[in-house]
Formats: C-alpha cells, sequence, structure tokens
C-alpha cells in the first residue's frame, strides 16, 4: 500500500523535472537566438561598411593604375644637348621603361629640360630584364639599381595580394552580416597602404641610385602621374583602414570618451 501510496509522487517528480527541463531547453534556445541577433549588424552599420568598402575600392583601383603603368618618373635631358632639331627623353615605371624623341620645336620655350611625354615623337619601349635574367637597364648611358628595383616592384606585389584579401574579408563580412571580419580587414588595408608608400620611397631612391652612376649626361627628374596615383592610393587605404578599425568597435569611441550622466539626475 505504502508503495502505491508513494509511486504517484515519484511520477509527478519526473514530471516536473521534464517540463523544467524543457522550459529551460526553451529559455536557452531563445537566449541562443537573441544572442545571434545581437550579433548580426544594423542596416547602419552595413552602410557605413559599404561606404568605407568604396574607399578603399578607390585606392585599390588607383594603385593599380599606378603599378601597372609607366609613367612613375620622367628623365629629361635639356632640349638643346644634342644640337639638332630633337631631344630625347625617358619614363619609366616598375616593368617598363620607354625612351621618346621630340622635336625640340614642340617644347615650350620656358622649358629648359625636354618634354613633357605627352608630346608627339617616337617612343621605343622595353620591359626590365632583371626580373628575367637579372640584367641591368642602361637609360642615357646610366645604370639602373636592380635591387632597389625589385624591391620596389615585390612591395607594390604584396601591397595589391593584402588589398585582395582586405576585400575578402569586407565581402564576407557584408555576406555574412557578422562584424568578425573588419579587423582582419583594417589590417589588411593599412598593411597595403603603408607598403604603398614604402615602394614609392624604395623606388625614389632606385632614381637617385640611376643619377648618380654617370655623370656625363646632365638630367632633370621628376616624379609623374602613375607615382601620384600610387601615393594618394596609400593615404586612402590606411584612411580606410582606420574607418573599419572604429566601425568594428562595439561601442562608439566618442561615447566612451563622454562622461557617463548619472541616472538618478
Amino acid at each position: 500500500m505504502w508503495n502505491n501510496f508513494f509511486v504517484p509522487h515519484d511520477d509527478e517528480s519526473r514530471a516536473g523535472q521534464a517540463g523544467g527541463g524543457q522550459g529551460g531547453g526553451l529559455a536557452a534556445l531563445k537566449g541562443g537566438r537573441a544572442q545571434r541577433r545581437s550579433q548580426k549588424m544594423s542596416d547602419s552599420q552595413d552602410g557605413k561598411i559599404k561606404l568605407a568598402f568604396l574607399v578603399c575600392a578607390v585606392g585599390v583601383t588607383l594603385t593599380v593604375l599606378g603599378v601597372g603603368t609607366e609613367f612613375w618618373v620622367e628623365l629629361a635631358q635639356p632640349k638643346n644637348f644634342g644640337g639638332n632639331q630633337t631631344c630625347q627623353m625617358a619614363h619609366y615605371g616598375l616593368w617598363k621603361v620607354c625612351v621618346r624623341t621630340l622635336w625640340v620645336a614642340d617644347v615650350d620655350p620656358e622649358r629648359a629640360s625636354c618634354g613633357p611625354a605627352e608630346l608627339p615623337g617616337e617612343s621605343n619601349c622595353t620591359y626590365f630584364k632583371f626580373f628575367t635574367s637579372g640584367e641591368n637597364a642602361v637609360v642615357f648611358r646610366k645604370t639602373t639599381s636592380k635591387n632597389l628595383n625589385l624591391a620596389a616592384a615585390v612591395l607594390a606585389l604584396l601591397s595589391l595580394t593584402m588589398m585582395v584579401t582586405g576585400s575578402i574579408c569586407i565581402i564576407m563580412t557584408l555576406s555574412k552580416s557578422v562584424s568578425f571580419f573588419l579587423k582582419p580587414a583594417s589590417f589588411c588595408f593599412i598593411l597595403s597602404g603603408a607598403l604603398v608608400l614604402i615602394s614609392i620611397v624604395m623606388f625614389h631612391q632606385s632614381v637617385l641610385a640611376l643619377l648618380a652612376s654617370d655623370h656625363t649626361i646632365p638630367l632633370h627628374h621628376q616624379l609623374s602621374w602613375s607615382a601620384a596615383c600610387v601615393g594618394v592610393a596609400g593615404a586612402i587605404l590606411i584612411v580606410g583602414g582606420l574607418f573599419f578599425i572604429i566601425l568594428s568597435n562595439p561601442v562608439s569611441s566618442w561615447q566612451k570618451c563622454l562622461p557617463q550622466k548619472n541616472s538618478a539626475t
């Protein structure tokens, strides 16, 4: 009899535990869903990320334009150096050098050197051989510095690689609607911008080494529009990377700096 009396109580306790377990499981499931919703980005944050990515895309485009063209520097002889009706100048980038023969009559009378490269004339372009056979190039009897040119080219290629990696991180961020990949993307874009700027410095050092290799022919040199594109691109990429760092923080840095108001007041 006593056994029959206690059995219902055991059944009731088991039922209560089962109900409590189901209720706890539902609560945990709801909490997990709420946590996942909180990790999702809002529409305003998504728009800010797209805007910052657009800024970085401009930097990537300028970098590709500058790296792929051969107008990093212009080397110009004095326009009356040969004593005839033509003068010569050269312009080159990371991969190719072009020597142009221009008419002296087309050059600005107030300009002492031959050029600019946009004037009509004959052009002879060749690719640098230190990427294949390791030979230095000779421009107006002056020899290029192979190591400095290679360093500038390698840094530019590494910068492009970091840009692609950062772009992949941002695409994954926008597709998954999570901010986990923002910090890696910011690191990639900031590093790519720094590498681009260092590449310009290395290239300029290679130009100075070229000019110092032979002093028999006076040359006027100036960095051209390709180098300007790469320099602007480096600054834009660094700014875009800083934007991604700000967007990756869950709390605005301005709110951290402002004093917290007392709820009682």
